[in-house]
């Protein structure tokens, strides 16, 4: 989806997940809103946080957190545009959902359409502020700097699906600056094979003023403050979210490797027609769609949401938002 075409380097080590964009392939779009409405939004912003944070652990309630991502979106004056007003599939397990990742606003835009729980990486928990919020909201932790408990995180996530508990992972493991990027790592999907759950790949596409745009986009070294300033002074800034025709795990078949080629195929054969296909709009103001009616290096092969850095050379990926 991004203008911007980065220059490719060799990708780091065998388990890295690798993304060629860096700081650099984040910017503004058009002219930037006046500072004034700028520090309304800030305002509006921390205002939604601290009211998250009083709530406590009734965060976690599905129509609350919907609610506070809501808010979120529309104190930053981004437009939420999708069809969708449930994610999860249906049926006696989870969904498995698995999105492209862009930036730190993908999560609250799930959320903002259905809360699920998110797999994030275990540090996020300790985080001051951001730990509270995210342990309120029933996030999952795994801790992506020892393989060897790999197994155990694919054993946690398939008994959230078999109980029947959506999760959302991005299985690319590291943000790109927009478009369907690199291939989707594999371990969460053996996840669904155990549980015999359905995946139901998501795109997630920013725009202003219709053209793609990467003012959201959090890659390389950009850091979560200059991230929020560009959000906060871009003017009509779009997400869009086109969730595909879920797909069910063909024993004997499907391999965990061909159920992530199968999602990531999915995603990036229309990884621009979240911002062009989906025709219902909600933002600031507007609570008439259907949603208000209802990179980093991961060596796991889990995309965690954690908002970590791992450098190499003079360069650094992301894997995920810091919310």
């Amino acid at each position: 989806m991004s203008a911007h075409v980065p220059t490719r380097e060799a990708a780091p080590g065998p388990w890295a997940a690798w993304s060629p964009c860096t700081a650099a392939c984040a910017g503004a779009d058009g002219p930037p809103v006046p500072w004034p409405r700028a520090v309304r939004r800030a305002g509006a912003f921390a205002g939604v946080l601290a009211g998250a944070l009083a709530d406590g652990t009734r965060l976690g309630r599905p129509d609350l957190l919907r609610r506070r991502a809501r808010q979120v979106l529309d104190a930053l004056g981004v437009r939420l545009r999708t069809r969708s007003t449930a994610l999860s599939a249906g049926g006696r397990t989870g969904t498995l959902l698995v999105a492209n990742h862009i930036s730190w606003l993908d999560v609250l835009t799930v959320l903002a359409v259905e809360p699920v729980a998110v797999l994030a990486k275990r540090e996020v928990g300790t985080w001051p502020v951001v730990g509270r919020l995210v342990r309120a909201a029933g996030t999952l932790f795994i801790d992506r700097e020892r393989l060897r408990e790999l197994p155990a995180s694919v054993a946690e996530l398939t008994a959230h699906l078999r109980a029947g508990r959506s999760v959302l992972v991005f299985p690319q493991g590291v943000t790109w600056c927009g478009g369907a990027g690199g291939a989707f790592r594999p371990a969460a999907f053996q996840a669904a094979l155990d549980a015999a759950a359905p995946v139901r790949p998501l795109t997630l596409g920013y725009s202003r003023a219709s053209v793609p745009s990467t003012a959201a986009a959090f890659v390389g070294e950009d850091t979560f403050g200059a991230s929020l300033a560009r959000v906060l002074r871009t003017d009509g800034l779009t997400v869009s979210l086109r969730a595909h025709p879920p797909l069910l795990p063909e024993p004997g078949t499907d391999d965990r490797r061909a159920l992530a080629a199968r999602a990531h195929a999915a995603v990036a054969a229309t990884e621009d027609g979240a911002r062009r296909a989906d025709g219902a709009r909600t933002g600031p103001g507007d609570r008439t769609g259907p949603a208000a009616r209802a990179g980093r290096a991961d060596p796991t092969g889990l995309g965690t949401g954690t908002g970590t850095r791992a450098v190499h050379g003079a360069r650094a990926t992301r894997t995920g938002p810091d919310v």
